[in-house]
């Protein structure tokens, strides 16, 4: 839970009361659908290495939530690469977020980040108390992973430039439905203050 702080391996050198989940961002826009997909994550995701950039500057963990498509036998590293590949649809998109050597990654089989993964364990670790979540679709994995964490006990921001669905429809839904259903703040990142939420200091403030 929330709060515990614990250590169990002594491996997880940060410690921060918020991280950044950024939730199937590496990702091969390869789907039926992926196009419209794409079309509307363009602009999210130059935002989300902007959101990424500023949570690393204020000392924020950055974990990558991301999806294995149904290849039991890939590890995150082949996801990388099958992404970021030349031929790959949203390489454009992707390349400027490919995690770095300090980033943490849980790969997940279903749409939550917390389902079937370590990543409740790993937060634990890390101490964190906040979730930035950011990513793609809002209206399916970025939702199912924020009322995860919302029952978890975690606080919920999603900025709402950082995230997008296959139409604004859908996105709007969900935004609304995690405000309702999650409390959270999902203030454009420009709004969020970075170094507040890693030391705590920050209530989230639900939009009406």
């Amino acid at each position: 839970m929330p709060g515990k702080d614990r250590d169990l391996s002594g491996q997880a050198p940060d410690k921060a009361h918020a991280a950044l989940v950024l939730v199937d961002v590496i990702h091969p826009f390869d789907f039926d659908g992926a196009d419209r997909l794409l079309k509307h994550s363009r602009p999210a995701f130059r935002r989300i290495a902007a959101l990424k950039a500023r949570a690393v500057e204020a000392g924020l963990p950055v974990v990558y939530a991301n999806d294995n498509f149904g290849r039991w036998q890939d590890d995150f590293r082949k996801v990388v690469r099958r992404a970021t590949a030349d031929d790959a649809a949203g390489r454009v998109l992707v390349a400027p977020l490919e995690p770095g050597p300090d980033d943490y990654f849980v790969l997940k089989p279903k749409l939550s980040g917390f389902f079937a993964t370590p990543l409740e364990v790993l937060l634990e670790h890390l101490g964190a108390e906040t979730l930035i979540l950011a990513g793609v679709a809002a209206d399916f994995c970025v939702l199912a992973t924020a009322l995860d964490a919302h029952m978890r006990g975690f606080r919920v921001v999603i900025p709402e430039d950082c995230t997008a669905s296959e139409n604004p429809t859908r996105l709007a839904d969900a935004l609304a439905y995690a405000r309702r259903a999650c409390d959270a703040d999902t203030r454009p990142q420009a709004e969020q203050d970075f170094n507040a939420l890693r030391q705590g200091r920050a209530d989230v403030r639900t939009e009406e």
